[in-house]
């Protein structure tokens, strides 16, 4: 048995969109961005820097004049605030 694309997605707990915004940020293949985002949003520390990834994704975006993929990328992080609890540092 092989596992897909989407399998990986699945197990990653991340959203095939969070993972695509990675991949766009650190310009990783969508595997590499599947591993990394697994990874990272597991620790607190992890699950800030992918709020800063797609932060920076949507600054490039509106800097490049992209509405539409800016609008994506905006939807993509508040469905990831929402769905990963950040503690504050204190």
């Amino acid at each position: 048995m092989y596992l897909t694309m989407q399998d990986c997605i699945d197990m990653s707990d991340l959203t095939e969109e969070e993972i695509l915004a990675i991949s766009e940020h650190e310009g990783f293949s969508e595997i590499l961005a599947i591993e990394l985002g697994s990874y990272l949003v597991h620790t607190p520390d992890g699950q800030k820097r992918i709020k800063r990834m797609i932060q920076d994704d949507i600054v490039i975006s509106q800097m490049k004049g992209n509405v539409q993929h800016t609008a994506v990328l905006k939807s993509v992080l508040k469905h990831y605030l929402e769905h990963h609890h950040m503690q504050e540092s204190h």
